[in-house]
């Protein structure tokens, strides 16, 4: 299917964005869509999800607290954007139905999924909640109405799977990167460089004020540009009537992520669990990722009525609703057998690695609202500094 796209495109080369975009999300044979197996701990990467429960009920803490700030709306609309194998959403459902009863019954929980597998993976983990007739349905974002959620869409690492163009730095300017044939037998994909695609690269490069033809820029310095993750912020911001935008992902601010010293970008591709940078390989089987600029996203999103309250890192964020006090409770626990011991090792462990400050800890959490009152705007438990800290 990419040969063929390839031959049937001028010049017989697709950007690097269309390339990513087949290799991640054609509907048969993309990474995403072909089956839910790759996600997980026996799969090529573990999301926050995968490392128990705590991730998703510390979430459903905020998402109580924005419940309570919007006026305890009904329905109030839980939109998980990208929800993977729905472990998010079952534990939260289940957090909700047992601490906080009044707010499960005014929650309407939707999952925005565009791969079949997935959803398919999805509906059977949460066969339980449409068994006990729980407001929870699927759609895709497009099928959402405008002006139509109150409440909180909501993501955890979807942006950085989003397609990425590639531009590097020659001697003539800025170039895109293309994907192209290759007269290898070995490799039958090369990557040719060619002019900008669209204007949308340079203004992107304008509004986060980076000159990558500055002389601190080294020749062949070579970035990314996510064009597809400001389409997909102003479609969120389209659904959003009033409530809040929560994003968690791995990224930096524009001036960290386009540091001359970061000469070869961000892009990763992730296979059983080992990372590497070559994206022509293992094609529809293998993650590509880029990390997130969040800068971007705050100024494209004030562009489309979201205003930014606050981000914070995932450390913090989780430690200020309340990931400490489980820890001490841990330390707590009664009894010393071997059955008690293993569960509050594994229990620590795993929030550990919640907050860990060289792992899903350092990724940041971004909120932005609309149509909030200045009450409504006050700020939120997860992007208050923890005591202490």
């Amino acid at each position: 299917m990419i040969r063929d796209r390839i031959a049937r495109s001028p010049h017989q080369q697709i950007t690097f964005a269309d390339f990513m975009a087949l290799a991640l999300y054609q509907p048969t044979y993309g990474y995403y869509t072909r089956d839910a197996s790759q996600l997980g701990m026996g799969g090529d990467f573990a999301t926050a999800a995968h490392m128990g429960p705590d991730f998703a009920e510390l979430l459903a803490e905020q998402f109580v607290e924005m419940w309570q700030h919007l006026g305890q709306p009904t329905p109030f609309q839980i939109v998980e954007i990208g929800a993977g194998q729905g472990l998010l959403a079952d534990s939260i459902l289940a957090y909700l139905q047992r601490q906080y009863p009044n707010c499960f019954a005014a929650v309407h929980y939707i999952l925005i999924e565009t791969s079949g597998a997935l959803r398919t993976a999805q509906q059977a983990h949460l066969a339980r909640w449409q068994s006990q007739s729980a407001d929870i349905s699927w759609c895709t974002l497009g099928e959402l109405n405008p002006d139509s959620i109150t409440g909180c869409l909501f993501s955890n690492e979807l942006v950085d799977a989003l397609p990425v163009h590639r531009v590097v730095l020659t001697e003539s300017g800025l170039q895109e990167q293309y994907v192209a044939l290759s007269e290898s037998a070995e490799q039958p994909w090369t990557l040719t460089l060619g002019p900008l695609s669209t204007p949308q690269l340079p203004h992107y490069f304008e509004q986060a004020e980076i000159l990558l033809t500055q002389p601190a820029y080294p020749l062949n310095y070579t970035t990314e540009a996510n064009l597809a993750a400001l389409d997909w912020l102003a479609q969120v911001a389209q659904k959003l009537h009033r409530g809040y935008v929560l994003t968690i992902d791995y990224g930096y601010t524009a001036e960290r992520y386009y540091s001359p010293q970061r000469s070869q970008g961000t892009l990763q591709c992730y296979y059983q669990h080992a990372h590497h940078n070559d994206p022509l390989i293992n094609i529809g089987q293998q993650d590509i990722t880029a990390h997130v600029n969040f800068t971007a996203l705050e100024h494209h999103g004030q562009h489309c009525g979201l205003a930014t309250l606050g981000s914070a890192p995932q450390e913090l964020f989780l430690m200020a609703l309340g990931l400490s006090d489980r820890l001490q409770q841990l330390a707590q626990l009664p009894g010393s057998d071997p059955q008690t011991i293993r569960y509050a090792l594994r229990r620590r462990e795993a929030l550990h690695q919640l907050i860990n400050p060289l792992g899903l800890g350092k990724f940041t959490v971004l909120v932005q609202g609309k149509g909030l009152t200045t009450a409504e705007q006050r700020s939120l438990k997860g992007l208050t500094m923890p005591v202490g800290m």
